[in-house]
């Protein structure tokens, strides 16, 4: 069946010779194959590269009359690997990188391939910037869609709140544009409507950014976790400016396990940024502060440096409404146990602000103030892949034995990883939301045929 596949495909693309394509046979499949998570097994039919919204329409319509199975690629960072499906043809989007800014600067177009590192050196260029993550790799459609937490959602909300339009191609293979209804379920649902060619999206003029790690001495590491979260639960009782995002996080550096706050700030004011800097260094044993006046671009370079290419494993999550003692002891105690591997790592991302204010067009589930805990059990090397999960899942079962009116319902569907493939707990994403997500499905894609999605709802 795959061999003949493959020849209707082959067929297919003489007549479209402006798609790129990758078989099996050829030399840079396995590298075009290479997703983050190299744990997972699955090899693809093939691979397609559209450079436009009409070469979309045409591979939809076509994968769609030969009954051909496919999944949509962007960055490639799903945490399970699942733009990778077994036998599956893959859509690989990432030739589509343009990025148009609006003549009144307050939006902007993005084609569906971009990633995250791209779209932010480009709004650089033009004076302007919008929520991303950290990790210049990753696609930005997914981020967003799916939510987007990341260190400018304090000030402008996740990256769901930014998605003001889209340009589809639905199951029809139909190039259209997204109406209300439809936007708000890609505000936190993802692409199982459709593939998604461009984003309009909400711009920010930003001219200087206050940026980098406060890094601790972490000789007695559990003490400083500890001590840093009373400390600054009481400085956020006092007020902190919405300008200013910090993610805590743990993780090795060349010299050891180490605990830091990394920090964002996106005001104007640099010199009141660089105050609010000096108070989170404040809050535990300064080993170093690298927080320093910079750019979006050279921003993310820096956060590249500190995430392996690729990795072996999973991740587990949960979202807590405050880092209460019991809860800061209990991760505390697993943090002296961190696996030496550069791939295993935790990080505890805020949500505050706006991004955290209820919306009634998202579909997004976890909208009051919350702590969101993204646990990495991942290893560089496949044979430390099984200490690094089970480092992870003592976490994650430490924390789970906390108060349990502390912990939300609710968990990020971008850093579950699921012990069944293709089985989602779709109440546990979007809450009350669950209903309506599959009401849109039925609705927008009745037959379900951009079936292997994340979530898969059918």
């Amino acid at each position: 069946m795959a061999d003949a596949q493959l020849a209707a495909l082959e067929i297919f693309l003489r007549s479209h010779s402006s798609i790129k394509y990758t078989a099996p046979s050829s030399p840079e499949f396995s590298t075009v194959r290479k997703v983050w998570n190299l744990a997972r097994p699955d090899t693809p039919l093939a691979f397609v590269h559209p450079q436009n919204a009409e070469d979309v329409r045409v591979l939809v319509q076509f994968v769609k009359s030969m009954g051909i199975k496919f999944t949509v690629r962007t960055g490639g960072h799903n945490l399970e690997g699942r733009a990778l499906v077994e036998g599956a043809l893959v859509i690989d989007l990432r030739a589509l990188t343009g990025v148009k800014v609006a003549e009144d600067r307050q939006s902007a177009t993005v084609e569906g391939g971009i990633l995250q590192g791209e779209l932010g050196t480009k709004l650089w260029a033009e004076g302007v910037a919008t929520p991303t993550g950290s990790i210049p790799s990753v696609g930005y459609v997914g981020w967003a869609m799916y939510g987007g937490y990341g260190l400018f959602s304090a000030h402008w909300g996740l990256g769901a709140d930014q998605i003001l339009g889209a340009t589809i191609v639905n199951h029809n293979g139909e190039i259209t544009k997204a109406d209300e209804k439809l936007l708000k379920g890609f505000r936190g649902a993802g692409g199982v409507f459709g593939v998604i060619v461009d984003l309009t999206i909400k711009v920010y003029p930003l001219k200087s950014l206050l940026a980098g790690a406060i890094l601790f001495n972490s000789e007695n590491i559990s003490k400083v976790f500890v001590d840093f979260n009373a400390a600054y639960q009481k400085l956020l009782e006092k007020g902190i400016p919405p300008q200013l995002t910090i993610q805590q996080a743990v993780f090795n550096a060349p010299h050891g396990r180490l605990f830091a706050a990394i920090l964002a700030w996106s005001g104007d004011n640099i010199e009141e940024g660089k105050h609010w800097s000096d108070q989170i260094a404040s809050l535990g044993p300064l080993l170093m502060n690298t927080v320093a006046e910079t750019t979006i671009p050279d921003w993310f370079a820096g956060s590249a440096a500190l995430v392996p290419l690729s990795v072996y494993g999973s991740s587990r999550t949960l979202n807590v409404n405050h880092i209460t003692p019991e809860l800061a002891e209990a991760i505390a105690r697993n943090l002296p146990t961190l696996p030496s591997d550069p791939g295993t790592m935790i990080s505890i991302h805020q949500l505050r602000g706006p991004s955290a204010a209820p919306k009634d067009n998202s579909v997004f589930g976890a909208r009051e103030p919350h702590y969101m805990l993204e646990i990495l059990g991942y290893a560089t090397v496949e044979d430390r892949k099984n200490e690094a999960e089970k480092w992870a899942s003592d976490i994650a079962d430490a924390v789970s034995k906390t108060e349990a009116g502390n912990i939300l319902p609710t968990t990020y569907i971008s850093l579950y990883s699921s012990t069944k493939c293709g089985v989602d707990p779709l109440s546990q994403f979007y809450g009350s939301h669950a209903e309506e997500i599959l009401a849109l499905k039925e609705e927008y894609d009745p037959e379900s045929f951009f079936h292997w999605t994340v979530p898969q709802l059918k």
